[in-house]
């Protein structure tokens, strides 16, 4: 009986004797689960416009931070880096559209995933070789993005917010923002959009394939980048993050594969729940660690109901 109190209802005790504190638990998942969802749109950008699981997504998020704080060191200004990196990241994408990309044309979705896999293994060795495998700290204050945090009073309470993680956040909806209006009022928006709902249909009326594979990934790299400066602000750059950015992988399983809205949907449902579970569940009743797998489990629920994602098409197949 004593485990059943602690389970379903000293969590939510704790929750509203000290609300302040659950506002930080809230703002912290908020954080987070705003990273998730950048990540997971790269996923989803190229996904829907050329049917590739892109599984190289979370090593762009390195390999785009490293080479902007590798350009730095080299002697080169903050945003003169910044751009130097869009540069390196354009480049990769048309690198990978004609390397890869092209010669796969036609071929099983599967050899497309194989590619991704390779470009991977690629990008470690080839960002390793270049930059180093020591972790690397993000040139936060040189970009102008400040460190230090303010305080908030909601109720007689304290809630503490980091600028760095206050300027992600706003960044992050501005980046979304954006790629909305790119994708729903502009001549290229329309035709990646077309291509994503009808590839035949979308070639036959003129729109160039490598033109849009180019942009969509050279798209990805930017995401890529913004998610990496704001991860590297907060844990340093190494390839640990890596790790950080398959969190997008239950995030699309949660929202689903093709859509946008399921992306930023289900990567701050993950960012607050595991967030919540962890301080209020897992860390009295199971030592704390929930943080790795909540997500892929919530995932793995969530798809035993709807195989599709909460915001995935359902697929109806004629037999």
């Amino acid at each position: 009986m004593d485990l059943v109190n602690r389970i379903l209802f000293e969590p939510w005790v704790e929750m509203a004797a000290a609300p302040d504190f659950f506002l930080q638990v809230v703002w912290e998942g908020l954080v987070s689960g705003t990273l998730y969802a950048l990540i997971a749109l790269g996923f989803v950008l190229i996904f829907r416009s050329s049917r590739i699981f892109n599984f190289a997504q979370g090593i762009m998020v390195v390999f785009a931070a490293l080479t902007l704080v590798g350009l730095h060191e080299m002697g080169l200004p903050a945003w003169v880096a910044v751009a130097g990196t869009l540069a390196v990241m354009f480049a990769l994408a048309w690198t990978v559209e004609r390397v890869v990309l092209r010669p796969l044309v036609g071929q099983p979705d599967i050899i497309l995933f194989m590619a991704t896999i390779g470009l991977t293994l690629f990008l470690i060795g080839f960002g390793e070789t270049i930059f180093g495998g020591e972790n690397r700290q993000m040139i936060t204050e040189e970009l102008g993005i400040p460190t230090g945090d303010f305080v908030l009073e909601p109720g007689g309470g304290l809630l503490i917010l980091q600028h760095i993680d206050v300027t992600a956040v706003v960044v992050a909806g501005l980046l979304v923002a954006a790629l909305l209006a790119f994708l729903n009022f502009t001549r290229m928006g329309r035709a990646v959009r077309a291509l994503g709902d009808d590839h035949q249909a979308a070639l036959s009326v003129g729109i160039s394939l490598q033109t849009i594979w180019v942009l969509v990934w050279f798209i990805a790299g930017i995401i890529a980048l913004v998610t990496g400066i704001a991860w590297g602000s907060r844990a340093g750059v190494s390839f640990a993050l890596e790790i950080i950015a398959y969190k997008a992988l239950p995030v699309l399983m949660l929202g689903g594969l093709e859509s946008i809205t399921g992306a930023i949907v289900g990567g701050l449902m993950i960012g607050v729940l595991e967030k919540i579970f962890e301080i209020y569940w897992g860390a009295p009743l199971m030592g704390g660690g929930t943080e790795t797998w909540f997500a892929f489990v919530l995932a793995l629920i969530v798809l035993l109901f709807r195989p599709q994602g909460l915001f995935g098409e359902r697929i109806i197949e004629r037999v």
